[in-house]
């Protein structure tokens, strides 16, 4: 590369065709694999993980926070769904943050995503190991084998190409949904729902602990506020990666129509599915393997809520079978958000945030397939890191500590992107938006100011506080690397491209 250039403190480096030609991507999706794309990255929030904020806050609490959370993800979505159309790039967050704040900008926030894509599979994986472990009975020490298996699959399917990705994704999430429709129906038709008796069956101890009350009737609220504020990382799982679905936009055929309707249907199908669960999973009759905890309070600590309701419902050995079926839903998170790390990994190596070999794609199926295999080989590396470091026996509480360290990831991404849209309306006003967002500034203010409260409380759990420091220090290196090397090896990629000559234009940039 050649014809170097100083644009805010970073240096180009012009590529030619030859550069480009290894990094092509293929045309595919249409508004239902978007939307397939969005709901089946969130769903498997729905099998696994969104019960954790039932131990944090008791029912009451998780139900109020999945309101607020609720209301952050529609306004994140439509903020998404007028920069995404107006800005149809790869780059996703990154390039909107590097329109709207110039490349530091868009790094810090590209960075923050990759934190997110990165872990989340591995939360993911870690469920599907629970649930499986849990159907064929096999030893704690066998997990990581279930989480290997797992990855070296779904990495292969994203390798084989974007046509065949879309298609799974489609399938698994149509199935994931299908399941979770069987689990109300069942739920409804079964007579055993009793709300009081088993939802709330949480109260407050003498030393301000959650406690279980045998015959449940307990307060709704029973830590009051703060039991809303320690579960609103919990509640996150129900919505997030939704916001995935702008990394597709290359490999749309009409994004600026197809981007906002896709968007706005799978926060639609999401709210609805969050709570149906939250609400029906927590007031059937499940009960710990030894019988020593029932209800929510069980549900606060368990890997596998929804097999739980199965079982309740069915029996152990009907829910099993169901729980086959049920691993789907996981399955359709994890297949889905393996392709969000790939594009996001490729996106910022290719305009040279990242080492620019990461971003080769595979000759014949045109899938960036270095960047899908490093971002997988790096989660299992963060997993096996929380597993050894917690041991074997620490259970669920290796997938609750993991789960906040994606928020944390998320939650700084959601506020850059929220910042990102107040600031390309004010410094890019004349761009072309194809959809304008109803909320306008408003719903970006209201984002910001819940993910900075979420990212607030994720520091005030001492139980998961070690895990998200961790990760605040992985993103402090990441921005150090940034610093020292890669601000010097940037390339005109289309997202800096445009970036560049619209900032140039509107006098936001010096040379």
């Amino acid at each position: 590369m050649a014809n170097k250039k100083q644009v805010s403190g970073v240096e180009y480096h012009e590529a030619g065709s030859e550069y480009f030609a290894k990094r092509q991507l293929r045309k595919h999706a249409r508004v239902w694999s978007l939307w397939a794309l969005g709901v089946g990255a969130v769903i498997s929030g729905h099998f696994s993980g969104w019960n954790f904020g039932l131990g944090a806050g008791g029912f009451g609490g998780l139900f109020f926070a999945a309101i607020i959370i609720g209301i952050m993800y529609v306004c994140l979505c439509y903020c998404l769904a007028e920069m995404s159309p107006a800005l149809p790039h790869t780059g996703g967050a990154y390039s909107f943050a590097r329109s709207a704040m110039g490349p530091w900008g868009g790094f810090v926030t590209g960075l923050a995503e990759n934190i997110e894509y990165v872990l989340t599979p591995a939360v993911i994986v870690f469920f599907i190991g629970s649930y499986l472990g849990s159907i064929f009975g096999t030893s704690p020490e066998f997990q990581p084998v279930w989480w290997v298996l797992m990855y070296v699959v779904f990495v292969g399917l994203n390798v084989l190409g974007v046509e065949l990705s879309f298609k799974v994704s489609v399938l698994v999430t149509v199935l994931a949904l299908a399941v979770l429709v069987i689990f109300w129906g069942s739920a409804l038709a079964s007579g055993q729902v009793d709300f009081t008796r088993w939802a709330l069956n949480i109260g407050l101890g003498p030393d301000g602990s959650l406690i279980e009350l045998p015959d449940g009737g307990g307060p709704f609220l029973p830590k009051g506020l703060a039991g809303i504020l320690a579960a609103l990382p919990f509640a996150v799982w129900l919505y997030l990666a939704i916001e995935q679905l702008p990394l597709a936009a290359e490999e749309s055929h009409d994004p600026k129509k197809d981007m906002p309707k896709g968007l706005l249907l799978g926060i639609a199908t999401l709210v609805f599915s969050a709570f149906m669960i939250l609400t029906l999973n927590s007031s059937v009759p499940v009960k710990a393997p030894d019988g020593s905890a029932s209800g929510a309070f069980y549900l606060g600590g368990s890997g596998e809520p929804l097999l739980d309701g199965f079982r309740a419902i069915y029996g152990t050995e009907a829910a099993n079978i169901l729980s086959l079926c049920a691993v789907i839903g996981l399955i359709a998170s994890f297949h889905t958000i393996i392709f969000a790390f790939g594009r996001q990994i490729y996106s910022l190596s290719r305009a040279g945030y990242f080492p620019h070999s990461f971003s080769i794609t595979h000759g014949r199926h045109k899938v960036p397939h270095v960047a899908l295999m490093l971002g997988a080989v790096l989660g299992f590396v963060v997993m096996m890191t929380v597993y050894l470091i917690k041991g074997e026996g620490a259970g669920a509480f290796i997938g609750a500590q993991l789960l906040n360290m994606a928020v944390f990831g998320a939650m700084i991404s959601y506020a850059l992107q929220a910042l990102s849209f107040i600031l390309l309306r004010r410094g890019l006003p004349n761009i072309e938006r194809p959809y304008r967002s109803p909320l306008g500034e408003f719903g970006a203010w209201l984002t910001l100011i819940i993910a900075l409260i979420t990212l607030y409380m994720q520091f005030q759990d001492p139980a998961y506080r070690g895990g998200v420091i961790g990760v605040a220090i992985w993103y402090a290196i990441g921005i150090i690397y940034f610093a020292l090397y890669g601000r010097k090896t940037l390339v005109y990629s289309p997202e800096e491209d445009f970036a560049v000559k619209a900032r140039a234009q509107a006098g936001l940039d010096r040379a």
